[in-house]
């Protein structure tokens, strides 16, 4: 499976699946190197209809494609892996019905400890968040971009930020040690034509050279 690195795509909450689907692909072109399909505002039905249609467009760009919380559309639709919150169960068992092939990422938000706990539970790579203030989540614990170093010197699995990061800050997170940095609203901007958001994920990408 491909090295966690480079620009972490998240999808917004689109209801509309053909506008995430040019969306999306407007950030493929750009150049993500991980897609992290998450909808807070779909349904079941939804979210396993938007699933299916992006999970072959991202094999096409040969872009890993994870999903959000749950492991069992997942593995129905045999994507690439998934991605779970503290609250979203037990990451021991969670590997253990993924298997050893796909990717286990895991939210530590600003707790080191979690992160630790994870890579011994089998995660493929921590997540620390809010970096910044966030939008998506405005009252998401800060995380001291220090973590990064931490996780450079103690951890074996790749660090993700996340979190109210733009063009920017995105050089300081970088520089801190994250290996990936995710982005939603800064490249899904509802305000950015589809040139828009292939221009500012090409921005993004060059940052990690």
């Amino acid at each position: 499976m491909s090295a966690i690195k480079g620009l972490y795509a998240i999808t917004p909450d689109e209801m509309d699946t053909d506008i995430l689907l040019v969306k999306v692909e407007a950030a493929l072109q750009g150049g993500i190197g991980i897609l992290q399909y998450r909808n807070k505002l779909a349904g079941h039905k939804l979210k396993t209809q938007q699933a299916r249609v992006l999970l072959p467009l991202c094999r096409q760009y040969q872009v890993p494609f994870i999903i959000n919380d749950s492991i069992k559309l997942c593995l129905t639709l045999d994507a690439d892996g998934v991605h779970l919150g503290a609250d979203d169960g037990n990451l021991a068992e969670a590997r253990a019905r993924l298997g050893s092939n796909k990717i286990l990422g895991a939210s530590c938000y600003n707790r080191f400890d979690l992160a630790l706990s994870a890579q011994q539970a089998g995660a493929t790579y921590v997540a620390f968040g809010a970096c910044f203030v966030s939008s998506t989540k405005p009252h998401a614990p800060v995380a001291n971009l220090d973590l990064f170093k931490q996780a450079k010197a103690q951890l074996h699995i790749p660090a993700v930020a996340i979190g109210g990061i733009t063009l920017t800050n995105a050089p300081s997170v970088i520089q801190a040690g994250a290996d990936s940095i995710a982005v939603i609203n800064a490249i899904f901007n509802p305000n950015f034509t589809l040139d828009d958001v292939k221009a500012t994920t090409q921005q993004f990408a060059q940052l990690f050279g």
